[in-house]
């Protein structure tokens, strides 16, 4: 009889079927670190979307068997213990393909054509002063003819690319920052920065990309051109932005990512109100169909490892 723990279970909202073999379930609305221990007391598979599942707490748990990440991310879970002691972990894999890069797109359109600027225009009675049928007081630019740079050629940064390439705009794939050579098919870092009209982030937060991009790149890149991080917050040095859109080094930045989620103790980008720039709350990914898929996802990996043949495996 497995017996299963979703830690976190408020942090989807989808139907989660239960698995297809005799099992004991319960679930948690949400989960403190210090509650990890106790509630996971005889679990042989933990489910986990963002709750830390660390080798202080995982040496405490003799049952566990298989941790069940309800995400793509795994870096709240110590992965070297669970290899050391043989944990299975698995994760969800390209449920985000449509929601995340819809997104981008989202932010990217409105950013373009200043939306947010006019839709507080139109609140402040400018276009009830206007001398004419419109107003003209913010440019605005389609996307077609421009450049996106994409950072991060995986799955969603390849959805990404293909709706710029639909919008007409020309694709740059970037190599990795300070790679001695150039692969076909990608574009250097530096160019990308140069000659991009809009960069999307689509590349995990690992030592090497930890402010990936800080006041240095924002002095490469073009004065109109708009930042978009769907990613990680660490990616970005969030002091530099906000300097860089204060003093209109760059256009404009379409956030759903802060280093600290929730920001609890603030955050800079929190407080910057300015037209050209959007913050939203970590929901790229949390379109209600991706949500399902990844219930779905979750429960076919649990399945799989029951039967013996683990699935999405990272340890």
């Amino acid at each position: 009889m497995e017996r299963i723990v979703f830690l976190d279970r408020d942090s989807i909202q989808a139907d989660v079927r239960r698995p297809g073999f005799a099992h004991e379930w319960r679930d948690y609305p949400a989960t403190s670190v210090s509650q990890v221990s106790e509630r996971l007391n005889n679990a042989s598979i933990a489910i986990s979307n963002k709750v830390p599942l660390m080798a202080a707490s995982l040496a405490l748990l003799k049952d566990l068997k298989m941790i069940a990440v309800c995400a793509t991310g795994t870096n709240n879970v110590d992965l070297d213990y669970c290899r050391a002691h043989g944990i299975v972990v698995s994760n969800i894999r390209n449920y985000a393909m449509h929601t995340v890069p819809e997104h981008v797109f989202a932010m990217v359109l409105a950013l373009r054509r200043n939306l947010v600027g006019y839709r507080e225009d139109v609140a402040g009675g400018l276009w009830q002063k206007a001398e004419q049928f419109c107003l003209f007081t913010r440019p605005i630019l389609d996307l077609h003819g421009g450049t996106l740079g994409v950072i991060g050629n995986g799955a969603l940064g390849q959805a990404t690319a293909k709706l710029g390439a639909a919008f007409g705009m020309r694709v740059l794939i970037s190599e990795h920052k300070g790679a001695a050579l150039t692969r076909p098919g990608y574009t250097s870092f530096e160019t990308v920065l140069a000659e991009s009209d809009v960069i999307t982030l689509h590349c995990p937060l690992t030592p090497a990309t930890q402010n990936l991009i800080g006041a240095p790149e924002f002095r490469k890149m073009r004065r109109h051109a708009l930042l978009i991080n769907t990613a990680r917050g660490g990616l970005v040095d969030e002091a530099a932005l906000v300097e860089a859109l204060q003093q209109g080094v760059i256009g404009g930045a379409g956030f759903d990512v802060l280093t600290t989620e929730p920001p609890r103790a603030g955050n800079p980008l929190l407080d910057l109100r300015l037209p050209n720039f959007i913050l939203t709350p970590h929901v790229a990914w949390a379109s209600r169909n991706a949500m399902q898929i990844m219930a779905d996802q979750l429960i076919d990996n649990i399945e799989a490892f029951v039967r013996g043949a683990p699935r999405n495996r990272v340890v």
